[in-house]
């Protein structure tokens, strides 16, 4: 269509934008498990074991999408975690990601496996790197 074709020259800010904006709210998730910020509406879980795991690559991976620095490798390791995170905690309370609450799970999944693929976009750490 015309009217879009001239959009593609921005693909790579509009990748960057959507890394940054995509880390800062996973970011969100790490910082709640490690230091209950923002606060959570329920009670905090003890972090042990695959929790611990969870909220420091949650936390630290965020960190360094937001930036841009090691992003496929990072990507990788989060949309693992994520995976994981869907079928452990997620899948086995219902079939039905609206009712099971893991929307978010598959949606981070794909957006990091995305990003192996794609690279980090503009504004990334990773383009001073690599050029």
């Amino acid at each position: 269509m015309k009217l879009f074709d001239g959009l593609a020259r921005f693909q790579p800010q509009a990748l960057g934008v959507l890394r940054i904006m995509t880390a800062l709210q996973f970011i969100e998730h790490g910082s709640q498990k490690l230091f209950n910020f923002p606060v959570s509406s329920g009670e905090p879980h003890a972090l042990t074991g695959l929790m611990l795991t969870a909220a420091i690559l949650e936390f630290a991976g965020g960190i360094l999408l937001a930036l841009g620095l090691l992003t496929r490798p990072v990507a990788f390791l989060l949309a693992g975690e994520m995976a994981i995170a869907y079928f452990m905690a997620h899948y086995p309370r219902d079939f039905f990601p609206i009712n099971n609450n893991g929307d978010a799970a598959i949606s981070f999944c794909f957006i990091f496996l995305y990003l192996v693929f794609a690279g980090a976009g503009a504004f990334a750490l990773d383009n001073r790197r690599n050029g």
